[in-house]
């Protein structure tokens, strides 16, 4: 790195600490960038930001399209403002697989945040990423906590692939469910279960009756899964993303699991599992750019998937020409 580049990088990283929120905004989008000069610029930054990280509590919130997701982070993002906290959120939306564009609409739907200055939300496109987390989400989250915010709130596309990309970079995986769970518990994936630190069904302004009668059910099936932590059973709580009803509640037991985790150490061995992760994560993403811009790879593929396609070659021999063009 030339001299005017790392004094440059030493600006923008100086902005980003004191909370400047334009520098915050290009920050991330540099971060974002897949030019070779800002991914460099880039990483030089988060290194230089590092030491500022690690000190928020990150949570990441997923549930199923209409479970009311936006809604209730923006009213609870508005509580713990209210209360002092900084918070940031980072609300991934579904790109187009055909033209890779996004509608990025939390905005739209989280008014209060969205005028909050003590708030920064981060619409980002998912780019077709393996559930639903964007490729730079994890950095991003890095950045907001280096410019000061102390809660991150992760919100998915939904309810698929997604959750075990979230539970890897968040402390606190809340699930949110809609009321009437005869058969919604049936559609559930066991491991969604298994990773919730808590579960609130949400909607109980509405549908009171039902929404207790779902997290009774709730309750009975996480009795017969063994819990991800000794010292956590995850709660199921009755919510109201609309009108806030049991969000202090569901605030309450994410410090209540903080602190737990905190005194056992196993807060700190779960961030040091997630950046082994986060690591290999990023060279699969590595491997994958290459596929698409190597120049004898990009000239010889649509070969080999002609030859599979007229059934001349076989998928496995054309799996280890690939490989070996990538001399793996």
């Amino acid at each position: 790195m030339t001299g005017g580049s790392q004094r440059k990088t030493e600006i923008t990283a100086e902005a980003v600490a004191g909370g400047d929120r334009a520098a915050l905004a290009r920050a991330i989008t540099l971060m974002e960038s897949r030019r070779q000069d800002h991914r460099e610029a880039a990483r030089a930054l988060l290194q230089t930001l590092m030491p500022r990280t690690g000190r928020a509590v990150r949570i990441g919130i997923t549930g199923v399209p209409g479970v009311g997701k936006s809604t209730t982070i923006d009213t609870l993002g508005a509580m713990l403002t209210e209360r002092g906290h900084k918070v940031a959120v980072l609300a991934v939306d579904p790109s187009s697989t055909r033209t890779g564009g996004a509608i990025l609409g939390d905005k739209t739907r989280m008014a209060r945040l969205a005028a909050d200055p003590n708030a920064f939300i981060r619409p980002s496109p998912s780019s077709g990423t393996l559930g639903g987390v964007a490729a730079k989400t994890r950095e991003t989250m890095l950045l907001c906590e280096a410019a000061g915010f102390d809660v991150i709130l992760v919100e998915t596309v939904g309810v698929g692939q997604s959750e075990t990309a979230v539970a890897d970079l968040t402390d606190f995986f809340l699930v949110l469910m809609l009321p009437g769970a005869g058969d919604e518990l049936q559609g559930i994936k066991k491991g969604i279960l298994e990773l919730a630190d808590l579960i609130a069904v949400n909607k109980a302004d509405d549908a009171g009756a039902k929404a207790k009668a779902a997290a009774a059910e709730y309750k009975a099936a996480l009795h017969i899964l063994a819990p991800a932590s000794a010292t956590w059973t995850p709660p199921v709580l009755t919510i109201s993303g609309l009108t806030g009803q049991g969000l202090d509640e569901v605030w309450d037991k994410v410090k209540d699991h903080r602190a737990r985790l905190e005194a056992t150490g196993e807060l700190a061995a779960k961030r040091r599992a997630q950046d082994t992760k986060w690591m290999w994560a990023l060279v699969h993403e590595r491997l994958y750019e290459r596929l698409h811009h190597d120049p004898a790879l990009r000239r010889r593929v649509p070969e080999l998937e002609r030859a599979i396609a007229d059934g001349t070659l076989s998928p496995t021999a054309g799996a280890i020409e690939i490989a070996t063009l990538l001399g793996l």
